[in-house]
C-alpha cells in the first residue's frame, strides 16, 4: 500500500517511516521547508514540502495513497505563554479535522496520545491493585493538548460508525527512544545531571513507551480491516523517575544520590489487549529503559556506556 505520512521526519514520524517501509508499504511523506530529510530518505519513496493544514499540498500528498497516517502537529502555537489559542485550533484541531474528511475514502490513521485520559474512573484492579483501564473509558483529558487529540478522536469514530470509514486511533505514552536531536531524548537530562553532580532528586514518574513499539502498532493498523474503529492505547510500563536515575547510575557506573520517595507503582494503568491483538507486546519493562539508557550515554560519550 501507498501511506500518506504526516510530520516524517520528526523523531516519532521516522520510526512510522521505518516501519511502515520494512512492512512493503510504500510512503509519501509531508516535510516542512526546513525539514531535515537525510534521516528517512531510505524509508520514503516520494516528499512533498507543505503544512498538515495547507490544502494546497493536500493533492500531491494523497495522489496514489490508500491510507493517511496523521502524525504531525504545530507546536509552535502551543508553545508561547500564552499558547495561541486561536492558531493552534486552526492549524491542530481544524487542518486535521479537514484533512480527515479531505482524505476520504482512504483509510485513515491518527497519532493520538494517551493523554486523552486523565480523570480515571473506577475499574477493575489488575494483578498489582493498580485501576485498569482499556480502550472504553471515557476520555477526560487534563491539558490542551489531549482535549485536541479527544476532539480528533470524536470525527474519526464519526466518520467510521457513519460511513463504514476505516478509521483507528494510535495512543501512546510517554515515548522513549534516540531522538534525532539528542537533548530531546528521554534520559538525557538525568545521564546530564549525574554526570554533573551524582545527585537526582525529581518527584513523580509516567508511563513510557519505546519509539520501535509504536512504529510496530502503525505498521500493523495499515491495511488492517480488524483495526477499524477502534482506538489502540500504547504503554508499556510505569516507572519513576527516580527509577530512570538509578538505571543511569548503573549505566554510568557511579554511585548516585537518588530520591526515592515517591510511590513505586501508578494508581491508574492501562490495558495492553488492544496493542497485543496487534502483535506488540508492549514487554520490554525497565530493562528496555535501562538498554535505552546504555543507548544514549554512549551516544552523550559519556563514560561507562560501552
Amino acid at each position: 500500500m501507498r501511506v500518506a505520512l504526516t510530520g516524517v521526519s520528526g523523531f516519532l514520524g521516522s520510526a512510522i517511516a521505518r516501519a511502515l517501509h520494512g512492512a512493503g508499504h510504500s510512503v509519501t511523506g509531508l516535510v516542512r521547508p526546513t525539514s531535515r530529510r537525510e534521516l528517512v530518505d531510505r524509508f520514503v519513496d516520494r516528499f512533498v514540502v507543505g503544512d498538515h493544514a495547507d490544502a494546497r499540498c493536500w493533492p500531491e500528498l494523497l495522489d496514489g495513497a490508500d491510507c493517511v497516517v496523521h502524525n504531525s502537529i504545530d507546536w509552535s502555537m502551543m508553545r508561547p505563554d500564552p499558547p495561541d489559542m486561536r492558531g493552534h485550533l486552526r492549524s491542530n484541531l481544524e487542518g486535521s479535522v479537514l484533512l480527515l474528511h479531505e482524505s476520504a475514502p482512504r483509510q485513515f490513521v491518527f497519532i493520538s496520545t494517551i493523554a486523552v485520559h486523565h480523570d480515571m474512573m473506577p475499574r477493575a484492579k489488575g494483578p498489582d491493585g493498580v485501576n485498569l483501564v482499556d480502550e472504553d473509558h471515557p476520555l477526560r483529558p487534563m491539558s490542551e493538548y489531549g482535549a485536541y487529540k479527544a476532539a480528533v478522536e470524536a470525527h474519526l469514530w464519526a466518520e467510521h460508525f457513519e460511513k463504514g470509514r476505516n478509521t483507528s486511533a494510535v495512543r501512546p505514552c510517554a515515548v522513549y527512544g534516540i531522538d534525532p536531536k539528542l537533548d530531546r531524548s528521554h534520559g538525557y537530562k538525568v545521564i546530564e545531571a549525574l554526570r554533573a553532580g551524582g545527585r537526582y532528586a525529581r518527584a513523580g514518574g509516567g508511563k513510557f513507551v519505546h519509539v520501535d513499539d509504536v512504529g510496530a502498532a502503525v505498521a500493523a493498523i495499515v491495511g488492517n480491516e480488524h483495526a477499524s474503529g477502534r482506538p489502540f492505547n500504547l504503554v508499556d510500563c510505569y516507572a519513576r523517575h527516580a527509577d530512570w536515575a538509578a538505571m543511569a547510575a548503573r549505566v554510568l557506573g557511579i554511585q548516585a544520590d537518588i530520591d526515592f520517595s515517591s510511590p513505586e507503582k501508578p494508581e491508574n494503568a492501562f490495558s495492553k489487549e488492544a496493542a497485543r491483538s496487534l502483535g506488540v507486546a508492549l514487554e520490554r519493562g525497565h530493562a528496555g529503559i535501562e538498554a535505552h539508557l546504555r543507548e544514549l550515554a554512549a551516544a552523550m560519550g559519556s563514560p561507562g556506556a560501552g
